[in-house]
């Protein structure tokens, strides 16, 4: 089983919490409003808790082992976390929303509260990510993501045990399926997601989540919503563009995709495969396609961020950084390549610096794996994560061009 990292290193919690309002419904879709929130405490910049997740992905994809995408709420770089009810009378509580893994478990801070409709099975559960991990009894209950999205008979695991989820109760697994197998004690099968059952169960009418970000320069905003059952049409401009998830391994394991990269005009990156993640921060590319871009802007690297620095002329001087997927080229234009401005000094940089979102991954393209295209590319482009046909969506939005950074 492939291990990730949960080390209690001092970040930005970027929790993206269900937020109180109304749950907008549009054509059987329903679509539940996220808020954001940073929580820095420390001096551990954003790229090294970011490398230690991708240490333990690119370890993913051996045989016979599990790739898992996940984090506690404690000191860490992003998390999306729902207000989850399960039994009835339902027990609330607060858990990753996450699209890299995707078993759904309670009981690392709140206990869970077994009622008439938990049923425990004759199955353990564990799952390890790294320096964290949870272990403990697999039950179906009722569990409750919002008035209209009730799954009956969910299974869910039950912390006996857990380390690593300070803060935060457990995790709401929405990536793919194929990240549950082998952590059932006596079951080599996959687990079905809350997506793949609010599916077979009817209560939506495709097994698809669309994401949508705004960016903005504010530590608490509620810039973002999940769309279960299709896509949220109020979000986006223009067309989805669609492209299947890639064959190529370790990046198939995820929501993995084929692209390439330029800088301008210059190819920096020739097609290969990565991962969409809603888990990492930042933009990484492969070493080589980092080196090039690096060169391209003239940035240098600041050693408190971890982060490119670019000069106020360099960036009046930045060219679009173009993502090709699927035959549509997606900008992200010179704003949005910088960090926001007005948060500098959460991350411990210098409040009149300009840093960018793009870092190294570590290794040359190659590797079956070579970038991950982390919140700061889904904040400008909506994102669509169709389980059906094994296809991942993009599409721009009024944002995409947004010059609040």
């Amino acid at each position: 089983m492939v291990q990730l990292s949960l080390t209690l290193l001092p970040t930005i919690l970027l929790a993206l919490q269900v937020a109180a309002g109304p749950v907008l419904v549009e054509d059987n879709i329903i679509s539940l409003p996220i808020s954001r929130r940073f929580n820095f405490t420390g001096s551990a910049n954003v790229v090294q808790k970011d490398l230690e997740r991708i240490k333990q992905v690119k370890a993913a994809g051996k045989k016979g082992a599990r790739a898992v995408i996940s984090e506690p709420v404690d000191n860490q770089v992003v998390s999306y976390i729902a207000s989850v009810g399960v039994g009835s009378p339902a027990t609330t509580y607060s858990l990753i929303v996450d699209t890299g893994s995707s078993n759904t478990w309670v009981g690392a801070n709140k206990k869970y509260v077994a009622t008439s409709t938990s049923t425990k099975t004759s199955s353990s559960v564990s799952v390890s990510y790294g320096s964290g991990s949870f272990s403990g009894t697999e039950y179906t209950d009722t569990v409750t993501l919002a008035a209209g999205l009730v799954i009956p008979k969910q299974s869910i695991g039950v912390a006996s045990r857990s380390s690593g989820f300070s803060g935060v109760d457990g995790i709401l697994g929405i990536g793919p399926v194929g990240l549950t197998q082998g952590t059932l004690s006596n079951s080599a099968a996959t687990v079905p997601t809350v997506t793949d059952n609010l599916f077979s169960q009817g209560t939506i009418t495709n097994n698809v989540i669309g994401i949508s970000f705004e960016p903005t320069t504010s530590e608490d905003d509620n810039n973002g919503s999940i769309a279960f059952g299709g896509t949220d049409s109020s979000k986006f401009t223009g067309s989805i563009g669609y492209t299947s998830v890639t064959s190529t391994s370790p990046a198939r394991e995820y929501w993995g995709i084929n692209q390439s990269v330029t800088y301008g005009s210059t190819s920096i990156l020739s097609s290969t495969a990565g991962i969409v993640d809603t888990g990492t921060t930042l933009i990484y590319l492969a070493t080589n396609a980092f080196t090039k871009y690096k060169s391209a802007t003239g940035a240098v690297a600041d050693s408190a961020t971890g982060l490119l620095r670019i000069t106020s002329a360099q960036f009046s001087s930045l060219q679009n950084l173009n993502f090709v997927i699927g035959g549509v080229t997606y900008a992200l234009t010179p704003n949005a390549q910088i960090w926001p401005r007005s948060l500098n000094t959460a991350i411990g940089g210098s409040a009149s610096s300009i840093y960018l979102v793009v870092a190294d991954f570590g290794s040359n393209s190659g590797q079956g794996l070579d970038f991950i295209n982390g919140y700061a590319f889904l904040e400008r482009f909506y994102s669509v994560y169709d389980t059906a046909n094994k296809r991942v969506g993009f599409a721009t939005t009024p944002f995409t061009t947004a010059t609040t950074n």
